[in-house]
């Protein structure tokens, strides 16, 4: 839902056209809504920094995803065999 409310601001802040269906006084110089402040970089946003663990010598590395081997088995019919045809009632 948020990404949905975020493209919705980013739609009406890129239309005036649309703002302006929305808010009669949307041209007006004090005019002040959601999609004003999103137009104009008013939104505050929470900075996060993401480091990497750090990788110690000597630490064997440990796989956490089980790995599987997929052999596809292919069912070889006989060329000369088509599908089983349905019991007819007479």
């Amino acid at each position: 839902m948020l990404v949905l409310v975020v493209l919705a601001l980013n739609l009406l802040a890129a239309s005036p056209a649309l703002h302006e269906r929305l808010h009669s006084d949307a041209r007006e110089a004090g005019h002040q809504c959601a999609i004003t402040l999103f137009a104009h970089g008013q939104v505050e946003h929470a900075a996060v920094g993401v480091e990497p663990a750090p990788y110690v010598p000597g630490c064997p590395l440990v796989l956490l995803v089980p790995v599987t081997d997929f052999v596809p088995t292919f069912i070889v019919l006989p060329t000369d065999r088509g599908p089983p045809l349905p019991a007819v009632l007479s």
